[in-house]
């Protein structure tokens, strides 16, 4: 035979299938009540899913319709609900596992509740050089006054405390730690900070840009520090049903420990980085964003930033002053030219855009910096504000005509409510975490915690946006009650839409065909229970990638 007439019948050989690489293997996830959100946002209901050998889902399976006839191994969900891994479109994943290892006052009442918090972390870190805690907050605590360094007088055995509120934008030092950083009565706050007095004298507490000031004295975590923080936050993200999470104000220390833990196989959410400021981008990506790495795992593609401040530090950056401070209208972090030059550095080298603004006055001008911004940089940019939590009215419209993605999350509306009112006063709620709002006005939304600012429980936020009501069930028939969305609303927020505002929506958030088979098997039909108690919702058990994932920390 001829060598053209071997190759001939080689080929004719591989075309009838000869040598051909066997079907992979299918998994068959059967007997579930599942429930997801199209792409339409209608929820939709399926009893099965097959799952290829990649860990993807190959098809969602209605009642009575075909099985595979020899999966690779079948699982018996016994008729309970199953729902996509929730996607948190804004969290701190370093911040919250350092909130899982210091002290944390986010659950007390009062003052006193706190110091006593304080000591009793004290004599069981005796070790330690510095008390660092977070969580404080003195709107639920009632005080009607920032805490001042006197309050933490006698407590800690001398060392130096820090502790930052509940929100992130303020730092409460005692003398010791005043001292360490050299803050006294001639320190000058930097523009975008504010530093407490009393009596002529810095009060104690630090607000926004000011908290820089103790940056230098404050001990310097190492990388082992970062590997422990990483691994509570999963254990907490993972308990409570996150399987992916944006992070927001990722840095190089962050980046480095997610690598680390990547490399050797201990990274089991999936982190969608947003770098705190083009410098860190630059340090982590380089030039432009990162690919996806570890099998979707993680991912750099934004950069995050700061223009106010929060509402509770009385830095969010108001239109009017406080309805309860008439001299005071927030703190601006970042000038007009500053805001658009570092959104512009950033959009030029191909990052997404994520622009923290509370206020009115911060959202209507990282609005106007995206519509000027969108005559130059053209295709799908998708920016965001994160938070968006007080609009004016006016400006609601203005997100859609930009394709703005509203990032906002629930439980900040029922945390705040009482104090959001003070700060306003009832007249100027018109447009107060709007979700409703921004939904009528097309508005794409994406749901968040915030965490460890709030708990990092997507099923606390359903609660919170299907009812507007607080952990107490305050106020009576809900907070701006006009607000509230359904369930495939919230849903659809706390997944699919969370994915679209990290450019995810293909690979996960709803457990359409292709994407990553990431789900929960949930304790109740989050459908036919209470609103009310939705916020109870336990994991059963969490599978990602197709594999059942171990779950350790449990607390709610």
């Amino acid at each position: 035979m001829s060598l053209a007439a071997r190759t001939s019948a080689l080929l004719a050989a591989l075309l009838l299938g000869l040598g051909a690489p066997q079907a992979h293997a299918q998994g068959l996830i059967d007997n579930v009540n599942g429930i997801t959100v199209d792409e339409s946002g209608d929820l939709i209901h399926f009893t099965g899913l097959v799952i290829g050998d990649d860990g993807r889902v190959e098809k969602r399976l209605a009642r009575g319709e075909k099985r595979p006839d020899r999966p690779s191994f079948r699982y018996d969900g016994k008729g309970r609900i199953l729902v996509p891994g929730m996607i948190d479109a804004h969290g701190h994943v370093i911040d919250l596992g350092f909130s899982r290892l210091n002290l944390d006052l986010s659950d007390t009442n009062s003052l006193d509740e706190a110091r006593q918090k304080i000591a009793a972390f004290a004599a069981a870190n005796p070790g330690r050089p510095w008390i660092i805690g977070f969580g404080w907050n003195q709107e639920k605590w009632a005080l009607g006054r920032f805490p001042t360094a006197a309050d933490l007088d006698g407590l800690g055995d001398g060392r130096p405390i820090w502790l930052e509120r509940v929100d992130g934008h303020a730092g409460w030092a005692n003398a010791a730690a005043l001292d360490a950083a050299k803050i006294g009565p001639t320190t000058k706050a930097p523009a975008g900070g504010r530093i407490e007095m009393v009596g002529g004298r810095p009060s104690g507490v630090l607000v926004d840009k000011a908290m820089a000031l103790m940056t230098p004295a404050l001990p310097r975590p190492q990388p082992k520090d970062y590997d422990a923080a990483l691994a509570a936050a999963q254990e907490t993200l993972l308990a409570r049903g996150v399987t992916a999470i944006a992070d927001m104000g990722t840095s190089i220390e962050h980046w480095q420990a997610y690598r680390r833990a990547g490399d050797r196989g201990a990274l089991q959410i999936r982190i969608l980085g947003y770098a705190a400021g083009m410098e860190q981008a630059a340090l982590i990506a380089g030039p432009s964003p990162t690919p996806w790495l570890y099998n979707d795992r993680l991912r750099l593609g934004g950069v995050k930033l700061v223009l106010d401040g929060a509402l509770g530090s009385r830095g969010a950056w108001l239109k009017a002053p406080y309805a309860d401070a008439p001299k005071d209208s927030g703190l601006a972090l970042l000038t007009s030219a500053q805001l658009r030059n570092q959104m512009s550095r950033a959009a030029m080298d191909g990052f997404q855009l994520a622009v923290h603004a509370i206020g009115d006055q911060a959202n209507a001008e990282t609005l106007d910096a995206i519509e000027e911004l969108s005559e130059t940089y053209k295709g799908d940019r998708r920016w965001r504000i994160e938070h968006a939590q007080i609009v004016d009215p006016v400006d609601l419209p203005r997100f859609a005509r930009s394709g703005t993605i509203a990032s906002m999350q629930p439980q900040h509306a029922t945390s705040d409510w009482a104090m959001a009112t003070r700060r306003l006063g009832p007249e100027r709620l018109g447009g107060a975490y709007a979700w409703r709002t921004m939904l009528e006005n097309k508005v794409p939304l994406a749901f968040g915690s915030d965490a460890p600012v709030e708990p990092a429980n997507p099923f606390i936020g359903l609660k919170s946006a299907t009812t507007r009501l607080d952990a107490s069930n305050e106020p009576s028939g809900g907070w701006l009650p006009a607000q509230r969305l359904t369930l495939a609303e919230a849903l659809r927020a706390y997944g699919r839409g969370a994915a679209y505002a990290s450019f995810a929506e293909e690979r996960f958030g709803n457990l359409a065909p292709g994407q990553r088979a990431d789900f929960l098997i949930l304790d109740r039909d989050i459908e036919l229970a209470s609103p009310t108690d939705l916020a109870a919702t336990r994991i059963v058990e969490l599978w990602m990638d197709g594999k059942r994932v171990s779950l350790k920390d449990n607390r709610p």
